[in-house]
């Protein structure tokens, strides 16, 4: 099974970037890796949310495959425990999904067209955290769900 992980704009703070820099490589000892980091949109200045949610969603959906098991990280979407998400995924591996696609939607969230493309939408917490840091979040536990399912001792950390 492969990983993409979808996002609009680069990841500015350095910290974050070399946290989820360094997560990214270590999920890469377990399965394949994608990064899709979509530009973000740049149309006129004072531009309504909706508009640019619509033309990044544009963006997110032509980066995902039809095949692809979606899951959009949104605020009122299902938590799982980290032993719950790894079974999740251990779950997708076991029925055969090729690939997996995490996305993270730009500053103003994410189209209601890929909500609907979504086959899961997850919350990482019920408290609000930045793109960036939400990043580092989703990251370090997908590959603490790898841990898990490995056997490895990580999780106990």
């Amino acid at each position: 099974m492969r990983l993409q992980f979808v996002w609009i704009g680069k990841t500015r703070d350095r910290h974050c970037a070399a946290l989820t820099a360094d997560y990214l490589a270590r999920i890469r000892r377990f399965a394949p890796v994608e990064i899709g980091e979509l530009k973000e949109y740049s149309g006129a200045s004072g531009e309504d949310d909706r508009r640019v949610v619509a033309a990044e969603g544009i963006r997110i959906l032509e980066a995902v495959e039809r095949c692809d098991q979606v899951i959009v990280l949104e605020e009122r979407g299902r938590e799982f425990s980290s032993v719950e998400f790894a079974d999740w995924i251990n779950g997708k591996r076991e029925t055969g999904v090729k690939r997996l696609a995490f996305i993270i939607g730009g500053f103003a969230g994410v189209s209601e067209d890929v909500k609907r493309r979504a086959d899961l939408q997850l919350a990482l917490s019920r408290m609000t955290l930045t793109h960036e840091m939400a990043r580092v979040v989703l990251v370090e536990q997908v590959y603490r769900a790898f841990t898990l399912l490995a056997g490895m001792p990580y999780h106990k950390h």
